[in-house]
Formats: C-alpha cells, sequence, structure tokens
C-alpha cells in the first residue's frame, strides 16, 4: 500500500547534479528532460537518423535472441512494430546480477514498461519498452551474488571475459535458497523461477534473459544482448573514429570542464580510446605509436586487425550509451543517477557521430516498510526525509530542538554579532588597522559558542542516549547495512510474500512525471 512519495528535490542524499537537472536549472540540459513535447521532439530527430535498414537489422536480431523463449502476444506485437518508422523505443539497462541482484533492477525495469504505456496511450506514435543487458562487462565480483534479509547467495566464475559468455557449473546456492523461501505463500513460484533460469551449462547472458522473460513477458518488454556481430557491424565507422580520433575523450571534455567546475567531480572520467577488446578476457585498447595496444597483455594489434571483426570490439561505459543508440530507435533512456550523471558527459560526443542524445530519466526509488516500522517513524518525531540525507546532523538537530540552553547561546551570538557589526562599521573609519582588530577579536569570541554548542550536544547525547540508540536502530530497520534498501536487498523478499502482484504493485505506483522515493507499506 502506497504512503508517500517524495520527490528528490527534497532528499539531502540525491546529487545536487541531479536536484538542478530535474528542476531544469542547467539551460544546455533541458532538452534531455522528460516531457510530451521533448519526447515528440526527439522523435521526429530520431526518425531521420535510424534507417529501415536498422529496423529490419534490429527486428532479426530480437527474433534470434528471443527465439529459444515462449514470447507472450505482447512481446511478438513490440518485434513487429519496430518494422515500423513510427515505433521508437524506451531503453533502462543493468548488469547481469546473479538472480537480478538489488531489488532497484526490478524497479528500473517496471518504469520503463510504464513509460513506455503512458506515451503509448498519448502519442499516435508507438514505444517498446527495452531492457538491455551488459552481457560485456568483465567485473564478474560485482555481479556474482544477491543478498536477501537471511543470506547472502554467490557462484563461482572466472572474471576478465566478458560475463554474459560465462557458463554457469556451481548451482550449490540453489539448495540454500530453496530452504529460505519454501514455507512463503509464493516460494514454490520463487524456487522454480530460480531454477529454471540458473541451470548448469547456461551462460548468465541465458539466465538473465530467462530470469527477465518470466517476471516481465506479459508486459511486452524485450531484452537485447550487445555482444552481438549484427549490431557491432552498425557500429564500424565510431568505432573507427574512436580507436584514430579518441573522440570520446576530446568531445566530452567541454561538459567535463563544466560539471567539474559546477559540481566537484564527473562520474566517470574519459580515457583517449574507450573500447576493448573481447577474447577470452576484455582488455582495454590503448594507441602506442602507429598501432594499438591490448593493455594487461602487451600484445601490438593494427587497426586492420581490429577491423575485420567488429564483434572482437567492445565500448566502456561511456560508449556503451552511443552503441545503444546507434542500434536502436531510441527517444528516452531510464537510469540511476550515477548512469544520468556520466551521460551528461556526452552531449557532444553524439552530436560529433550525428546520433541524436535522448530524453534521461532519473529511475524512481522504491522502500518498502512494515507497518511496526511505518509507526516507529511516526512516533520518531522525525520526518522520513529525515533518513535520506545527512541522517547525524538531523539527528543532532533533534537533540537541541528543545534546549532552553541551546537557544539562550544563539539569542547572544546574534547579540554578539550584531554588536560587532557596529564596532567594525566606526571602525573601518578611524583605522583600517583597527577594524582588523576588531574582526581578529570577533573570530576569537564567536568560536566560543562553537566550543558552547558542541559541549552541549555532548551532554544531550549522554542524556538522551536511550532516544539516540532507538533512532539509530530505526535508521539500520530504514537502512540495511547502512545503504538504500533497493540497493541491498533482492527482490525475492517481496516476492514470497505477494508473488507476481507485488510487481503489479509496484508498476501501479511508479511516477512517469517525477523522480520520487515511493514509500510503501510491506
Amino acid at each position: 500500500m502506497l504512503k508517500s512519495k517524495i520527490p528528490f528535490q527534497n532528499i539531502g542524499s540525491i546529487p545536487q547534479l541531479i536536484k538542478d537537472f530535474l528542476n531544469l536549472e542547467i539551460p544546455q540540459f533541458a532538452s534531455y528532460q522528460f516531457s510530451l513535447s521533448n519526447v515528440f521532439s526527439k522523435a521526429e530527430e530520431k526518425s531521420k537518423s535510424f534507417s529501415l535498414d536498422q529496423r529490419n537489422i534490429l527486428v532479426e536480431v530480437f527474433s534470434q535472441q528471443l527465439k529459444e523463449l515462449k514470447l507472450s502476444q505482447k512481446q511478438v506485437d513490440n518485434i513487429n512494430l519496430l518494422s515500423q518508422e513510427n515505433t521508437f523505443t524506451i531503453v533502462t539497462g543493468h548488469q547481469l546480477n546473479l538472480f537480478s541482484g538489488p531489488a532497484f533492477f526490478v524497479y528500473k525495469i517496471l518504469q520503463t514498461i510504464k513509460t513506455a504505456d503512458f506515451l503509448n496511450q498519448n502519442s499516435d506514435k508507438n514505444f517498446v519498452p527495452v531492457f538491455w543487458m551488459a552481457t560485456e562487462d568483465h567485473d564478474f565480483e560485482e555481479i556474482n551474488h544477491f543478498k536477501t534479509e537471511q543470506n547472502i547467495y554467490q557462484i563461482k566464475g572466472q572474471s576478465g571475459g566478458a560475463v554474459g559468455r560465462i557458463v554457469i557449473e556451481d548451482i550449490s546456492f540453489i539448495d540454500e535458497f530453496e530452504k529460505e523461501f519454501k514455507d512463503d505463500v509464493f516460494g514454490t513460484q520463487l524456487i522454480l523461477l530460480m531454477k529454471k533460469s540458473y541451470q548448469k551449462g547456461k551462460t548468465l547472458t541465458e539466465a538473465t534473459r530467462n530470469l527477465v522473460q518470466e517476471l516481465f513477458a506479459e508486459y511486452g518488454l524485450l531484452m537485447i544482448d550487445g555482444d552481438d556481430a549484427a549490431l557491432k557491424n552498425q557500429m564500424a565507422d565510431i568505432f573507427s573514429d574512436e580507436l584514430k580520433n579518441q573522440v570520446t575523450y576530446h568531445f566530452s571534455q567541454k561538459n567535463i570542464k563544466f560539471l567539474t567546475e559546477k559540481y566537484g567531480k564527473v562520474q566517470v572520467n574519459p580515457r583517449e580510446i574507450n573500447l576493448f577488446y573481447l577474447s577470452e578476457t576484455r582488455d582495454r585498447i590503448s594507441a602506442k605509436e602507429d598501432n594499438f595496444e591490448i593493455v594487461d597483455k602487451n600484445n601490438e594489434i593494427s587497426f586492420d586487425e581490429i577491423s575485420k571483426d567488429w564483434s572482437k570490439v567492445s565500448p566502456n561505459a561511456l560508449l556503451r550509451p552511443v552503441f545503444q543508440e546507434k542500434v536502436l530507435p531510441n527517444v528516452a533512456y531510464i537510469g540511476g543517477n550515477a548512469e544520468i550523471m556520466y551521460w551528461l558527459e556526452m552531449p557532444d560526443v553524439f552530436e560529433h557521430f550525428k546520433l541524436p542524445f535522448p530524453i534521461l530519466i532519473p529511475r524512481n526509488s522504491m522502500l518498502f516498510l512494515k507497518d511496526k516500522t511505518l509507526k516507529k517513524i511516526e512516533k520518531s518525531g522525525m520526518d522520513m526525509e529525515c533518513f535520506f540525507g545527512d541522517f547525524q546532523a538531523k539527528l543532532n538537530e533533534k537533540l537541541l530542538q528543545n534546549s532552553a540552553l541551546k537557544l539562550l547561546i544563539d539569542e547572544r551570538e546574534l547579540l554578539l554579532k550584531n554588536q560587532f557589526d557596529e564596532l567594525k562599521e566606526k571602525a573601518a573609519i578611524t583605522d583600517k588597522t583597527f577594524r582588523n582588530l576588531v574582526e581578529a577579536e570577533e573570530t576569537r569570541q564567536l568560536k566560543s559558542f562553537q566550543r558552547m554548542r558542541k559541549r552541549l550536544l555532548r551532554a544531550e547525547k549522554i542524556k538522551q542516549s536511550d532516544h539516540i540508540n532507538y533512532l539509530q536502530t530505526l535508521y539500520y530497520e530504514i537502512h540495511p547495512s547502512g545503504n538504500w534498501q533497493e540497493r541491498v536487498i533482492n527482490f525475492s523478499n517481496f516476492f514470497a510474500e505477494n508473488g507476481s502482484q507485488w510487481l503489479e504493485n509496484c508498476y501501479q505506483e511508479m511516477d512517469v512525471d517525477n523522480s520520487v522515493l515511493i514509500l510503501m507499506q510491506n
């Protein structure tokens, strides 16, 4: 049951860049913000750059990649629609985390589906939801596990190559998973889903594709694997340009400079060449005089050798969006805050490659809390927003909010500032060096108020230690392992109680128009 929706703009821990982007406070990025007019404008732009030949290739790729699955009628219809010039995609993407990893894997897909449905209802164009599987990532340790409320589950495998190609040999974790969920209302369905997806001899790509299919087929979602020669061949000119001219590095510099100066840093710093070479491992390509080097292998390779087979070239995190937008008739991308921030480094790179830059939508977050936890929050006297910003600062503020001594300290400090303001004004007329003396004395005396506040806070922490422990325990009920729930707990804990209805409830509460934290009673 929905309890509330908190706009990202009201949450302290949301990056300022995301808040400014949502508030339309960055003029050069305004056309990338979600609105019907922007979507329709992007659709017109995309229709001019995405050819009928590309559509035919895409339909064939989907048909081949999904041929082993029992597709829903809506999926079949969506594949067929992609051959039409008035059909566009709404995309999200993610790594091949074991059994989806943290729950936000599910949330971002559901928001993508709902956004496509919303646009279909408000347009004469067609919009198809697509999940881009990050099959070419090579950091297996990032994806080889997931966590429930009771356990951590993990598989073994060789890191370093494209993770989607890893063949599953170790399924011992399924026995423990079955023990945890066998007595839940929808535990049997959940266990069967696990067993059907993760079988010996299957690749992680096949396992993830099957898992996503079982969960979202009826919604019409299509899954795509970029590790495909037919898709990679469309990137020949872009890969060539990147290798020869370091396009991503040079053409991202203007936005990187802007973002660094305004927000302190960027999410991902580009390399001179933002490509990997795929063999049994995935290794970075770097320039070396008139040739190229496969880094970590110390192998030299010529451009002619690379260009013989573009399927062996893999884009990194920054160039992957270019790949996606090249091979899909896409108008909008739904991603996490970190994803949106590195996409915003790339508009000039897209312009160089003559690709339309899509709408960017920071995905919704969801939080499921039990009734007893919600009652504790209400009893605590702290707003939910307090638990999602600088919690310690909010806690300190609460400890002192009813302190008569703090009010007196604040009053006396303000009085002192006013007195020194008057002194400085007169001192400036009399002698510049005397004003300096007054300012130094003001600084010295004001420091004593800071010391008094620190001492007062220390005393209140001792006095209210039981209440502090209560609030800190409550914080960890909301933030398992000290992080947002959706970034820690797997969807299985929620699905086990309510089955597919849980997915439908999440879908119904997804907010298409706004980026929000959705608080639900579990």
